[in-house]
């Protein structure tokens, strides 16, 4: 079993370009993970997801919990062959969903008290539990369990929920399984507040984890409050680290944080937005419903080799999202995330020649 690792293969400016080494294979960084809520991209087949270039997906440890059980997962074989998924799987560990979904919840130091938003059953998950889970799911890189700082919060909540969750993270630590190719991340949070950020990481680095993240982003600030946030929380983290920047999200966010030094994300966006009838292209985002698309003969986008763009026109890819055809949503999705792996591929070969600057603006001159 390799051992859990990672390593730089090149840098330009703060962008890095490397690899992670998993009980289940390579992760390429800068890395995009498709997210597989209940064990499944949506309207994906786990082949296809491979297909379009993804290395590693993201699993929900608050709906597995749920339905089907993790214990159900693990009796079955773990969440790899369960969904018929070989490569490495990130699972998060509930917080950010038992804060925005759950219908009541309490938070004690314990952990949290919730009923659960399918049937109202009562739950809690604490860190412990929260590691058991990500454990019996068999996920080759478990987070620790943090609460997730609404947003706006005052210097005062922000600074409560960050001690909570550095004492979670410490429980988390203490609770997780160590083994051979599977790694544990720990969560920066501290909302806007540059010292709540520097005494969040300052505290993980302490307890030592196998990558970090930055969480607490994504959640309403917008994008010039979360590049400041990064600019000043990325050079805090260990150079040696994968760093994670959870949640985010639209292509030009992602482009900004890998200049910032962020080498995994994850967003249900380019999903979501498929199965809704946005696509995104190397010419922006388009609403495929537009009367303009009606009777263009021409594909989403003619660079993408996605089997969207090589097989179909916009018309009819129209035609589907509008009679809510189920082929809509999937090729709709397909070619999201297809754009999406396109993207950090060509992110990870231009840090590689030195010429990720120049990649830059052209990105941005092609939204433009």
């Amino acid at each position: 079993m390799p051992e859990f690792s990672f390593k730089i293969n090149a840098t330009e400016g703060k962008a890095r370009t490397g690899a992670i080494q998993t009980a289940h294979g390579e992760i390429r960084t800068p890395a995009f993970m498709p997210v597989g809520t209940a064990a499944t991209v949506k309207a994906m087949l786990p082949e296809s997801v491979k297909a379009t270039g993804a290395d590693i997906i993201l699993g929900n440890t608050y709906h597995l919990m749920l339905r089907p059980t993790a214990e159900r997962i693990a009796k079955l074989g773990g969440l790899h062959k369960f969904m018929n998924w070989h490569g490495p799987i990130l699972t998060d560990s509930g917080g950010f969903q038992v804060m925005s979904l759950a219908q009541i919840r309490k938070i004690k130091e314990e952990g949290v008290q919730f009923q659960s938003h399918i049937d109202g059953s009562k739950h809690m998950l604490s860190p412990e539990r929260s590691m058991e889970i990500q454990h019996l799911l068999g996920s080759d890189i478990t987070m620790i369990f943090d609460e997730c700082t609404p947003y706006p919060a005052t210097h005062k909540q922000a600074e409560d929920s960050m001690g909570l969750s550095l004492r979670w993270a410490e429980r988390s630590k203490n609770a997780f399984i160590k083994r051979e190719g599977y790694g544990l991340f720990g969560i920066v949070q501290g909302s806007v507040y540059e010292d709540l950020r520097e005494q969040s990481a300052d505290g993980l680095i302490k307890i030592g984890f196998d990558g970090y993240a930055i969480g607490g982003l994504a959640v309403g600030e917008g994008q010039e409050v979360m590049f400041n946030v990064l600019d000043y929380t990325t050079p805090m983290l260990p150079q040696d680290r994968p760093r994670y920047l959870m949640g985010v999200g639209k292509p030009s966010d992602i482009v900004g944080a890998v200049m910032r030094g962020v080498d995994m994300f994850d967003c249900v966006l380019p999903t979501r937005s498929g199965r809704n009838g946005q696509a995104f292209t190397r010419n922006g985002a388009i609403n495929i419903t537009n009367s303009k698309y009606t009777d263009d003969a021409t594909p989403l986008d003619a660079e993408c080799k996605c089997p969207a763009c090589t097989n179909y026109s916009k018309a009819y890819l129209q035609h589907l999202v509008k009679s809510k055809e189920i082929l809509g949503a999937m090729l709709m999705t397909w070619h999201n995330l297809h754009y999406y792996q396109d993207l950090m591929a060509g992110i990870r070969e231009a840090i590689t020649a030195g010429k990720f600057e120049e990649f830059v603006e052209e990105f941005n001159r092609g939204l433009h």
